[in-house]
């Protein structure tokens, strides 16, 4: 659509239910690799900006591309989900690179919904296929695995939806802080049709893949634990203050990042582990590399993959969310 029609007819608004129809976790996740492949560097990704709003604060995350160009704006507030209201909300503004014109406005907690365990999963999955020394399925991935969930919130159903998705056969079980939420996504996600029983902390050593969405401040289990061969992705929380895995954790994993520099910038769950100069020596690959090959397991030490969210993501999945919209 050319801005000359767009003016002619309103700016087209993606609501929540078209994002999520646009955007099968399959699709989106495949969006996403082919834009690592394509050229996109996460480490050229605009720092996000943050500013104080009342009762929270307003977070904004510009984008550039070749095609398409946008801004996620998003506010978050704290005291929402007391209230039953949404804790982070917000809309995402897709542009033409060429004329910066306006395109599209679509629904930015939807976007951020989906991209997230999109996201993950691409690690996840590359993770997975990483054999010491090189390329391929080493021979401990296991065929189904187990994956533990820690959360109860809309990142955890989603992180749950997308995992059923891209790890077809995987046995799976959450673990929330407050147990009817727990009861209360395994429910939703029966009805479904995907299997989910309540967990606790106890299947840590048991789990071959463990997700962490939750907004805990702190560790949530013994990193000391986690089996030898598992991949721990921690995506909850962004913030140097924040963390939802201990340091013991981060020095005996294979670590991955998003990106290096938003790592430095955000990463909690890595600082107190290695300080940003140990960090920068030790250059963790980014998600560039991993799909690109560029990442190898060391036998006998988990993997962990270490995300905050970043720009490009909230892109590429509204591109997808625009062409797949406009052309029907």
């Amino acid at each position: 659509m050319t801005a000359t029609e767009i003016a002619a007819t309103g700016l087209p608004y993606f609501d929540a239910a078209a994002v999520r129809a646009a955007a099968p976790w399959t699709t989106a996740v495949a969006a996403l690799e082919r834009a690592l492949l394509d050229g996109v560097d996460p480490e050229e990704d605009s720092p996000r900006l943050f500013s104080p709003a009342p009762g929270g604060e307003f977070l904004i995350m510009p984008a550039a591309g070749r095609a398409y160009s946008g801004v996620k704006a998003l506010t978050v507030a704290p005291g929402n989900p007391a209230r039953g209201l949404e804790k982070i909300q917000g809309v995402y503004v897709l542009v033409d690179s060429d004329t910066l014109a306006p395109l599209a406005v679509m629904d930015g907690t939807e976007l951020t919904a989906i991209r997230t365990p999109a996201t993950t999963l691409l690690a996840v999955t590359h993770i997975l296929a990483a054999a010491p020394g090189g390329a391929g399925v080493p021979d401990s991935a296991p065929a189904a695995p187990h994956v533990l969930v820690f959360g109860a919130g809309v990142q955890a159903f989603n992180h749950v939806r997308a995992a059923h998705a891209l790890l077809p056969g995987s046995s799976f079980a959450v673990v929330g802080r407050r147990s009817e939420r727990a009861r209360e996504l395994v429910a939703t996600l029966a009805a479904e049709g995907i299997a989910v029983r309540e967990g606790s902390v106890a299947e840590v050593p048991h789990s071959d893949v463990i997700l962490c969405t939750t907004s805990s401040r702190t560790p949530l289990f013994d990193g000391a634990l986690v089996a030898p061969h598992a991949v721990v992705a921690a995506v909850g929380q962004h913030g140097l203050d924040a963390r939802e895995v201990d340091a013991t954790l981060v020095r005996r994993s294979d670590v991955v990042v998003e990106g290096r520099a938003s790592a430095l910038r955000e990463a909690g769950d890595l600082i107190p582990a290695r300080s940003a100069e140990e960090w920068q020596e030790v250059r963790p690959a980014n998600l560039r590399d991993l799909v690109r090959g560029g990442f190898e397991r060391t036998p006998g030490r988990p993997a962990l993959y270490c995300g905050v969210g970043m720009a490009w993501e909230d892109l590429v999945t509204a591109a997808l969310v625009y062409e797949g919209g406009t052309k029907q």
